[in-house]
């Protein structure tokens, strides 16, 4: 990335108190409802969710194929922060050169989220900032992704029974 690109920083205002959202977004049996952009389905191969565990999933999509990604949760503050690395990998778990994710030179090998929650009242507000180029991100459907997956997180908090 580029030293003066801007990074991705997305924030979402969700209508529930900061406990019901922090739990979509750590109990892995909630992340299975909406942690895909809009017509891609996830499967975990596995998901441990405390400081030093790990994830790994597969996302596809109609669009971009199959994508299997690795990371771990690197700080986990309750109610108030998430850090985890995101890497591609293939289906057994071993790191795939990212350099040319869709095309796009410089997309980083490791994108570091960090993904903050603030309550305002009975709202959550939740920034969502990871170390990648936001113009890129925009052109591959990394940004746009997490608003769909936002947006989702949206409906299944107000429907948890899909």
């Amino acid at each position: 990335m580029k030293s003066q690109d801007k990074e991705l920083i997305i924030t979402h205002l969700f209508d529930d108190e900061i406990e019901v959202v922090f739990d979509a977004w750590t109990n892995p049996e909630k992340l299975k409802h909406w942690y895909a952009p809009d017509g891609c389905t996830i499967n975990f191969r596995f998901i441990e969710v405390h400081e030093g565990g790990q994830f790994h999933y597969c996302i596809q999509s109609p669009i971009h194929g199959t994508a299997w990604i690795i990371g771990t949760y690197l700080q986990i503050v309750p109610l108030e922060k998430l850090v985890f690395t995101i890497q591609l990998s293939n289906e057994n778990g071993d790191l795939l050169d990212q350099s040319g994710k869709n095309g796009q030179q410089g997309w980083p090998e490791k994108i570091l989220t960090t993904v903050k929650f603030k309550s305002i009242g009975d709202q959550t507000e939740v920034t969502i900032h990871e170390t990648v180029s936001e113009a890129e991100s925009k052109k591959t459907g990394a940004y746009q992704g997490w608003i769909e997956m936002f947006n989702k997180l949206s409906r299944y908090l107000t429907n948890p029974i899909q």
